[in-house]
């Protein structure tokens, strides 16, 4: 195959090398359904893009040809059916292959990696890194990363991990089913999110060398229905009545220490946030950050009848205008 001829099957389908075989399905889908004969007669570009979508979705909903296909790129089919023995003349979309004696050949001679201690053409001998989608539904990223290191090549993954907010701010042990392997490993107390762990010699194995890589698990958290998290703090919201926010009050707030409680300023102001020291997200080199708590002024929807009394007299007695500044607003 040609290098022109190389078609980007991730682009195909709309669909990053990330993507998960459900968002590749989804993807496949919504195109065939787009450009389906029966939904375009007689229309031969519709017909092309239904056959290359076709295409894509083949290779890319089919995990060994998708394992490939990320690792070689156009020359995929050639590293899965094997090159032609050395000595025989092939013409491959203009390339003659007949000087290699195998696909690993070939792919040491394209990245600039040799056996030898001399490299072939003067080239510079280079060793790569490669990460590639790990198994049972880790979901990983495809790329190659050079580096001028002169050793051998390894073959890192990276995968994502989903954890509760409970199990990052605590610390957990997690358990695996890596291939024919059940893999334990520990999450540190204070795990955020993009933090990545690394797991020495549980990556993919190198075809070339055999030699297995690392794996990386790229920390995810998720939601709680009342702690955000910014950085190393903790951020949350606490509704407050409107005569707790005139007066002044005290109010319990949740923190992941249990319930304290805080004392309201008279005259806070919705929107203004309140610190908590030393309450907030466990830090890498111990101690912790702070909380800080949000006040929202919540007026109520019911009112009962002498609440609605009450509140009448205020409005009738009550002297501050809040909008007085407005006054003086001139376009």
């Amino acid at each position: 195959m040609a290098a022109t001829d190389f078609k980007d099957y991730y682009a195909i389908l709309g669909v990053s090398k990330t993507a998960s075989p459900e968002e590749i399905k989804q993807a496949f889908r919504k195109l065939a359904r787009k450009f389906h004969p029966d939904v375009n007669p007689n229309n031969k570009q519709a017909e092309a893009r239904f056959k290359e979508v076709n295409e894509a979705y083949e290779v890319l909903s089919d995990t060994d040809k998708r394992k490939k296909y990320d690792q070689f790129g156009q020359y995929w089919k050639q590293a899965g059916e094997g090159f032609p023995p050395g000595g025989v003349g092939v013409d491959m979309g203009g390339f003659d292959f007949s000087q290699y004696g195998n696909f690993d050949e070939f792919i040491n001679e394209l990245l600039g990696r040799f056996g030898g201690s001399t490299p072939r053409n003067g080239r510079q001998s280079y060793s790569y890194r490669t990460s590639t989608g790990a198994p049972n539904g880790f979901g990983g990223f495809n790329d190659f990363g050079f580096q001028d290191t002169g050793g051998g090549a390894i073959q890192d993954s990276e995968a994502a991990i989903a954890l509760t907010f409970s199990e990052a701010f605590h610390g957990v042990q997690k358990r695996f089913s890596l291939g024919n392997e059940t893999l334990d490993v520990r999450i540190p107390a204070g795990a955020k999110p993009g933090n990545r762990l690394r797991v020495r010699g549980k990556g993919q194995i190198n075809p070339m060398t055999q030699q297995r890589g690392d794996l990386y698990l790229k920390v995810e958290l998720q939601p709680h229905s009342f702690f955000q998290i910014e950085g190393d703090n903790l951020v949350c919201e606490v509704a407050i009545t409107p005569d707790e926010a005139t007066l002044g009050a005290s109010i319990d707030v949740p923190t992941p220490d249990g319930t304290v409680n805080v004392k309201l300023p008279a005259g806070v102001r919705s929107g203004q946030s309140l610190r908590l020291r030393g309450k907030g997200w466990p830090l890498a080199k111990g101690g912790r950050g702070d909380q800080f708590v949000k006040v929202a002024i919540i007026p109520p929807k019911e009112l009962s009848q002498q609440e609605r009394e009450y509140y009448e007299k205020i409005r009738a007695i009550r002297t501050y205008n809040p909008r007085s500044h407005l006054q003086q607003v001139k376009l």
